[in-house]
């Protein structure tokens, strides 16, 4: 479980980028507070943060003509297993850049790090 930096997300692989919306989509529904050391920081915002970071990853998909469920793009919308989430009682966070804090260079040089170990060199390197 990893959320790719989000400077990565238009170079990513379609097996990653892929991996990334059904991350996105798992951490939204029956995922959101189960911990994992790797997104725990997730879980330190809004629901929102999520949804915005979400739709960084679909807005690409979308890009390279790949289908998604238009439901994601509901923030409230936490898949077929969980009730949506009430938006009233959701912390709407204005969008940061990055999205979330802990993406900042350290985490990027981390997260091509762990693409080129697994063998991935991205378009633009």
């Amino acid at each position: 479980m990893r959320l790719w930096h989000e400077e990565l997300i238009p170079n990513l692989p379609r097996p990653q980028l892929l991996g990334q919306h059904r991350e996105c989509c798992a951490l939204r529904g029956l995922g959101w507070e189960k911990k994992h050391a790797t997104v725990d920081y997730v879980f330190t915002h809004s629901p929102y943060k999520l949804y915005q970071y979400h739709l960084l990853v679909i807005e690409e998909m979308q890009r390279r003509g790949y289908k998604n469920d238009p439901l994601w793009e509901d923030p409230t919308y936490r898949g077929k297993a969980c009730p949506p989430y009430d938006l009233a009682d959701m912390k709407v966070e204005r969008l940061t850049k990055p999205i979330y804090p802990k993406h900042d260079t350290a985490y990027l040089e981390e997260c091509k790090n762990n693409l080129f170990e697994k063998g991935i060199r991205l378009s633009y390197e």
